[in-house]
């Protein structure tokens, strides 16, 4: 029986899965990683782009560069990843999805129940009365945007040397605990804290299913290391 075969029998039979997806889901997609060959980080350095600080010092060219990665974004629609995961969703009284990902294809593949924990590039957030609103349009008319307030806005994401939203890490670990399967896609899993929820499952005696082109958790976590893209081995695993 091969490892395919092993998986999809564990998920068959899990009443509580998590699923914690980075980058790697979001690539199949066309949306560039920060980390890998071509990624982001190549072309800008965080400091320049993602900090508080530099939104100080120059707010209107973070904006302009996240207003370049809104309209890639807004350019790239779910793959069979994205939609295997609200059909294992849909299948199962308790999941939990938590991601990586700022880019919202979750949730336009129709995910429900999902802890951002790096927050959503579509989000606002005012530096004044700290008002939330979703904005699609793209390109943004204005930048910086502005509140209704008058005061700007800046993206309502994780900078680098910022905290994650209130209870997201929380909600994400209460999850882990309950659950008996953990599937850890397109994600290195080596970025804390999120990286701690793949041994914090384990103790609590969770299977781990890694799907991954590059396969890079340590072995003794692992139950099931599934080489591939997520849109080619999650239809599998619900077939």
């Amino acid at each position: 029986m091969d490892g395919i075969q092993k998986a999809r029998e564990l998920l068959a039979r899990a009443r509580s899965i998590v699923a914690l997806t980075g980058a790697g889901i979001s690539a199949e997609s066309g949306i560039p990683t920060f980390r890998g060959p071509g990624g982001m980080w190549r072309q800008w350095r965080p400091e320049d782009l993602a900090t508080p600080a530099a939104f100080a010092r120059d707010p209107r060219l973070v904006w302009e560069w996240y207003d370049w990665r809104r309209g890639l974004i807004a350019r790239a629609t779910p793959n069979a990843g994205h939609r295997a995961l609200v059909d294992l969703e849909n299948g199962r009284e308790k999941f939990t999805l938590v991601t990586q990902n700022v880019d919202g294809l979750h949730d336009l593949a129709g995910s429900r129940n999902t802890v951002k924990l790096h927050g959503d590039i579509w989000r606002m957030r005012c530096t004044e009365c700290r008002a939330e609103w979703t904005d699609r349009r793209v390109p943004l008319p204005e930048l910086p945007p502005r509140c209704r307030c008058g005061a700007m806005a800046r993206p309502a994401i994780v900078w680098f040397g910022e905290s994650l939203p209130d209870g997201a890490m929380e909600q994400a670990e209460q999850a882990a605990c309950r659950a008996d399967v953990l599937l850890v896609i397109g994600t290195s899993a080596v970025v804390y804290p999120a990286a701690g929820l793949v041994p914090y499952a384990v103790e609590s005696g969770a299977q781990v299913i890694e799907i991954n082109t590059e396969p890079s958790l340590p072995g003794g976590e692992v139950a099931y290391a599934l080489k591939g893209p997520a849109g080619e081995i999650l239809p599998r695993l619900l077939g």
